[in-house]
């Protein structure tokens, strides 16, 4: 059996996830990141995309949306402003959201602010789409 560590996903509505885990892939800036037990110490920025939590050779995925990702020696915590399941995920929803994100960008303010923020309003909706779609196969 794979050495396991204690591993806590935050959003600000609840405590996401709060367990053990064999490993956990997050999408930092950077790229992916794959933790297992023993990790360095470290602290990156995530990006909006897929946490995979490892646990008996079983992989859970989750939409994230960014955050943060603190590595010690036996836990790993994440921080998000979001986070869902794909069984939580309303699709209906997310394609709306996706709509009106491609409308900013289009028809909003060219100042680069407001382009950035759509962008990420984007980029959301679609990781969102993706893993409410996975649930579907």
């Amino acid at each position: 059996m794979a050495s396991v560590f204690q591993l806590e996903i935050v959003a600000p509505d609840r405590k996401f996830f709060e367990g053990e885990a064999d490993m956990v892939i997050v999408r930092t800036l950077e790229g992916d990141l794959g933790i297992l037990k023993g990790h360095i110490d470290y602290v990156a920025p995530l990006d909006i995309g897929v946490v995979k939590i490892k646990k008996d050779g079983h992989y859970k995925e989750a939409s994230i949306a960014g955050g943060f990702v603190q590595v010690g020696k036996d836990k790993v915590t994440i921080l998000t402003d979001a986070a869902e399941w794909p069984g939580e995920i309303d699709l209906d929803r997310a394609q709306k959201a996706l709509q009106h994100a491609e409308e900013e960008i289009k028809k909003g303010p060219k100042d680069e602010t407001y382009v950035l923020y759509a962008e990420l309003k984007l980029k959301r909706a679609l990781n969102r789409i993706r893993m409410a779609e996975q649930k579907e196969k």
